[in-house]
């Protein structure tokens, strides 16, 4: 999730601060603090605390109706125990019911908005954690290495609501709708609740395959590599493989088209609803393809071959899934850059997006400021701590009580990592990123792991620095 690109290039060139607190009002917007209903995104350790249960491989075919509001069908995930401890249990995450909780259910004919139902392969219990999460009991205890597999029906209707799950006219936004595994790990099950400002999300990396039959006058864009084939009258069928990524999302509608390759290779497809601003759309996809070379250059090749672009001029900032990015695009652009920065910065490194937001949100938005060249010296001019108590690597659970602070892992974290970079010299922090990235590819990181990293680059003592920046 981000603010709006800032470009240099844009009506907001004339000074940092100007452009940095055009970017926190737009992120204000799009998380929820001024509009509460807009749009706010394989472990490490011992053998007995591995998280878990990882190697997922997610088989998924669903069906819609006649605009993409609603998808049927089954979904089958297989896994591997990877703790020394045996598996009794998995957990599914339900993030789609997050707005909604469990939207009345009980109450005839009213449903949360993700509903799975006949369990195969384990026995389901109540949901839990208002709706977003599900315990399936496994028939016998899973040991270390052995895999499993539960499979179940699943029903998705799309809110009628302009958000990352929800539509915007004739199109509709499929972010966080497919039930994932929860992580297990040294902590136990990660059961954290939905939040609607910022991001609860943390999952291990998986396969998935996923056939999408629509209406064939709809455009599904999606996370991995997709194709496109007719399958009877007035229908089409979407196949979509992706492998070693954390989450899968979707778009569906009468969306416009472009396609172009980077000249690393990357396929960089544009889904346009018709009244976005063309200039706009223009802005966005030359600085896709721009960015997703550069970043691959400094943080490693980008590994999934294609990212979707999905825009449209009423949605509420940008949010990013692993190979596609849904943004609200102004004639000046959208958060592009920083949504792809994202692709790195909790899609391939992965953080526990509820634990620690600064992981993914504070670096994609320090790529951000360095794509486009700012000036970051005097950023500190806008930051401002509500109280001494406030760090910026604290958790959901404090920004969910202080969401007029939230701007500060936007705003202080980049800054923070631009006085790293000043520390530790430009050269050091460009290693220290590229080993940091190599050292956690499909992981998942910690804070205590990014400043391990950044220690081992230098001899100067960097606990004085972690203290003054909030970084604890």
């Amino acid at each position: 999730m981000s603010p709006l690109g800032m470009s240099p290039s844009g009506p907001w060139s004339r000074g940092f601060r100007r452009r940095l607190f055009v970017g926190l009002l737009v992120l204000l917007l799009a998380v929820g603090v001024l509009v509460p209903d807009a749009v706010g995104a394989a472990g490490t350790g011992g053998s007995g605390t591995a998280a878990t249960p990882d190697r997922a491989r997610y088989d998924v075919d669903l069906r819609s109706d006649a605009d993409g509001s609603r998808w049927t069908g089954r979904q089958r995930v297989s896994f591997r125990n990877a703790s020394d401890r045996p598996l009794h249990e998995v957990y599914l995450r339900l993030w789609g019911n997050g707005e909604d909780g469990c939207g009345g259910a009980g109450a005839p004919g009213v449903h949360s908005p993700v509903v799975v139902s006949g369990v195969r392969g384990g026995t389901a219990g109540p949901l839990a954690v208002n709706c977003t999460a599900l315990r399936i009991a496994l028939p016998r205890p899973l040991a270390h290495g052995e895999r499993a597999s539960v499979a179940f029906d699943v029903s998705i209707t799309v809110p009628e609501r302009n958000a990352r799950f929800g539509r915007e006219g004739a199109f509709r936004f499929l972010g966080n709708a497919l039930p994932v595994l929860a992580v297990h790990d040294a902590k136990g099950w990660h059961l954290d609740p939905y939040v609607a400002v910022g991001e609860s999300f943390y999952a291990l990396t998986g396969d998935f395959r996923v056939r999408l039959d629509h209406p064939s006058d709809l455009e599904v864009p999606a996370t991995g590599r997709t194709g496109t084939r007719p399958a009877g009258p007035g229908r089409a069928v979407t196949v979509s493989v992706a492998e070693r990524v954390r989450d899968f999302a979707w778009a569906a509608g009468p969306f416009r088209t472009a396609a172009e390759t980077t000249p690393g290779g990357v396929r960089v497809r544009s889904y346009w609803a018709p009244g976005t601003p063309a200039a706009g759309v223009r802005l966005n996809r030359a600085e896709a393809v721009a960015a997703v070379d550069r970043f691959g250059r400094e943080f490693g090749r980008y590994p999934y071959g294609e990212i979707d672009l999905v825009m449209t001029a009423g949605f509420g900032g940008g949010m990013e899934y692993p190979g596609l990015v849904l943004l609200g695009t102004t004639q000046e652009g959208s958060a592009v850059v920083h949504e792809l920065a994202h692709q790195w910065w909790y899609g391939i490194v992965g953080n526990d997006e509820y634990a620690s937001p600064w992981l993914d949100e504070s670096f994609a938005q320090y790529a951000n400021f360095r794509f486009y060249g700012l000036e970051t010296r005097d950023c500190w001019a806008d930051v401002y701590w509500p109280d001494d108590g406030t760090v910026l690597t604290a958790s959901m659970e404090y920004w969910s009580r202080h969401r007029d602070a939230y701007h500060l892992v936007y705003s202080a974290g980049p800054c923070a990592l631009a006085d790293l970079e000043r520390t530790l010299g430009s050269d050091t922090m460009a290693r220290l990123l590229a080993r940091y990235a190599r050292d956690h590819w499909y992981g998942v990181s910690t804070t205590e792991d990014f400043k391990r990293a950044a220690q081992s680059m230098t001899d100067v003592d960097l606990g004085p620095f972690w203290e003054s920046h909030r970084i604890r």
